[in-house]
């Protein structure tokens, strides 16, 4: 061969012998074929099959493997965000005419999206009231209400949802069943074995575990509908990085171990506040003063390191002070990396029903890996401003 062609095609070496511990990065975006029969029947290798780099490879296969066995589910599919994942879901699932529920205390963008996208498409949506009992959820299932979104707890303000209770009376009227598991991850909770139909995990969070990377997942609970979303998937163009999988499969090996840690420390210092301020102020479901306990304490193996606090609004402008000279802490949105972060935020725009919070700004804490000392010397400011 020409130099030309050696630069392009390097020799061939034998891998014999090499087991590495770091699951390897299979970057492509053209499969090749040994023959053209088989590039004819490709179609044959199946949904699992490799066929173009945007179907995956070997390394996004692992990743989804590794959650598919986290979750207890019979199918994962990888997406560029969580809010993607969600996305997928909806539009997977819904079709003009149908309704979709979701809770007052979802993900924000999740609402633009039925508003913005579902709306003018022919799909309405319609909001329950997380802190509603079954019963009264159970009575929005009109005829043409095909799913029901949970969030728990909920974004920001921590609102427990019974699922297994909503599941079975969702299921009675053939309805479908999707959770972001997010807060929780699968090392806390299994939607799946509770009977949800649909689980998203944003990625980004606790899995990537480094505030460096953006994905989202889809675990279902039967073989068919992982079959209907991928193809929905395909036909849309969605896929990721191989390096991106590499890097959360890379965060999922030690995300026991940060959980674990996080979970520790925030429970200790939203216990610590909630004793030093009003304690209905503290929004921690692990917390035993905390509405959503006694399901917390059924359903979860554990929390995370995330919780939030009411901030008054003769408090706020003092607490926003102390928040914006904080040392240790950051100030941003996510959660779940190493770093710990404080998100001061209002969700009155956000909200539907009237919550004793709506008005008033609300501290979302994130607990990273930084010495706690350091961390409470940050909120003991806050804390001081509060009370």
């Amino acid at each position: 061969m020409s130099d030309e062609t050696t630069c392009v095609r390097a020799p061939a070496i034998s891998d014999d012998g090499y087991v590495s511990l770091a699951p390897s990065v299979h970057r492509v975006s053209t499969i090749v074929f040994p023959d053209s029969a088989d590039y004819a029947n490709r179609a044959e290798r199946g949904v699992d099959g490799y066929s173009y780099g945007l179907g995956g490879t070997p390394t996004t296969r692992k990743l989804q493997a590794a959650i598919n066995k986290l979750e207890a589910a019979e199918g994962t599919l990888l997406l560029p965000s969580g809010q993607a994942a969600i996305m997928l879901v909806f539009v997977s699932v819904l079709k003009p005419g149908d309704t979709v529920l979701i809770p007052d205390c979802a993900y924000p963008p999740v609402r633009s999206f039925c508003q913005d996208f579902l709306a003018p498409r022919g799909i309405e949506h319609r909001v329950y009231d997380p802190r509603a009992s079954i019963n009264e959820v159970s009575s929005m299932f009109a005829e043409n209400v095909r799913l029901v979104w949970i969030e728990t707890p909920g974004s920001t303000t921590m609102e427990m949802t019974d699922v297994s209770a909503l599941v079975s009376s969702a299921h009675a009227k053939g309805i479908l069943v999707g959770c972001d598991n997010t807060w929780a991850t699968p090392l806390n909770f299994k939607p799946v074995s509770a009977g949800v139909d649909f689980v998203v995990e944003a990625l980004t969070k606790y899995a990537g575990g480094h505030s460096d990377i953006l994905m989202g997942s889809v675990s279902v609970g039967r073989r068919d509908w992982y079959l209907s979303l991928k193809s929905m998937m395909s036909m849309m163009g969605l896929g990721v990085s191989p390096d991106d999988c590499a890097l959360v499969l890379r965060g999922i090996e030690t995300m026991p171990l940060r959980l674990r840690h996080a979970e520790k420390i925030a429970f200790a210092f939203a216990k610590r506040i909630s004793e030093t301020v009003a304690p209905e102020l503290v929004l921690h479901p692990a917390l035993e003063h905390d509405p959503g306990h006694a399901i917390w304490k059924r359903d979860f193996a554990g929390a995370s390191g995330v919780f939030s606090i009411i901030i008054p609004d003769d408090k706020a402008s003092a607490v926003i002070a102390a928040v914006d000279h904080a040392e240790t802490f950051s100030i941003g949105a996510s959660w779940g990396g190493t770093h710990s972060l404080l998100a001061p935020m209002s969700i009155a725009a956000d909200r539907t029903f009237p919550w004793p919070g709506n008005s008033n700004t609300i501290l979302r804490i994130s607990i990273g890996l930084e010495d706690p000392d350091d961390l409470w010397r940050d909120l003991s400011r806050i804390i001081n401003a509060l009370a």
